[in-house]
């Protein structure tokens, strides 16, 4: 019978993808990453989910993608092959694609780290929009060790989210840095006891439940594109995002249910 490696479930407005390969580290495998591309479809597509948890079993999250399993690309000496490949196409999609689409979807995506995340599977928690972390959990972009980089968003987001500093360390360098570390670097959001991690993971996950689904798509929207503009533009989408909001249902009922708890206190 074929091992699976990968589950995904459906909790309520949650849907959670759980890398369960752990003999091989959860090295990740097209039919592993193929799942998160899935999932983050289904979440993009569906009006009842709200979030996307990915998670793993074992004492590594993942070790990264697979090489050995899959063997070594061999581009042929093509740069502009392996440029392709990276890319992917209708033919393959590649992680760098599936990692594209993790940070496009307007709904909240949150990684949960209890082990050791390296290489790919850093790459792609990159481009979640929150990581949370076990104090057991380490970081590493080891691709310097075989001659190559992180060629899939990673090592342009460990830039943007920890500033040149960091990503020298990591990528140029190949260090690895434990939890605590990488909460100073801004690289996890929330560090969390061993005993406490999985409460702690699913706490954070219904406070975001808590949250305006709108207010959440265009933040997690207008954020990105911040990061990317000046400080005037940025002020001008502040005021676009709100004029938006503001036309919406769930903001007035929002702000009349808040206005409603004041006036009862009085």
């Amino acid at each position: 019978m074929d091992e699976t490696v990968v589950h995904v479930a459906e909790r309520g407005p949650i849907i959670e993808v759980t890398f369960d390969r752990p003999a091989k580290l959860n090295a990740m495998t097209p039919e592993m990453t193929g799942a998160v591309s899935k999932a983050v479809d289904e979440l993009g597509r569906r009006r009842d989910l709200r979030l996307m948890l990915i998670r793993a079993k074992g004492r590594y999250f993942s070790a990264g993608s697979d090489f050995v399993g899959a063997g070594i690309p061999d581009f042929k000496g093509s740069t502009m092959e392996a440029r392709r490949w990276y890319r992917g196409g209708v033919d393959r999609e590649s992680l760098q694609s599936i990692n594209d689409k993790i940070e496009a979807v307007e709904k909240p995506v949150v990684v949960a780290h209890h082990a050791p995340c390296l290489g790919g599977a850093l790459e792609m928690s990159l481009s979640c929009d929150f990581r949370l972390a076990a104090k057991s959990a380490k970081y590493g972009l080891p691709e310097i060790d075989l001659g190559h980089l992180p060629g899939s968003g990673g090592m342009s987001r460990m830039t943007r989210i920890c500033g040149p500093h960091w990503a020298r360390w990591l990528v140029m360098a190949g260090k690895w840095v434990a939890a605590e570390r990488a909460l100073i670097m801004g690289l996890v959001h929330e560090v969390f006891d061993d005993e406490d991690f999985d409460a702690g993971v699913d706490a954070f996950c219904e406070h975001l439940l808590q949250r305006s689904t709108e207010a959440m798509a265009l933040a997690k929207t207008m954020i990105e594109i911040i990061a990317d503009t000046d400080r005037a533009n940025g002020r001008q989408l502040d005021r676009v995002a709100n004029s938006i909001l503001f036309q919406t249902p769930e903001t007035h009922a929002l702000m009349q249910a808040f206005r409603d708890r004041k006036k009862a206190r009085k």
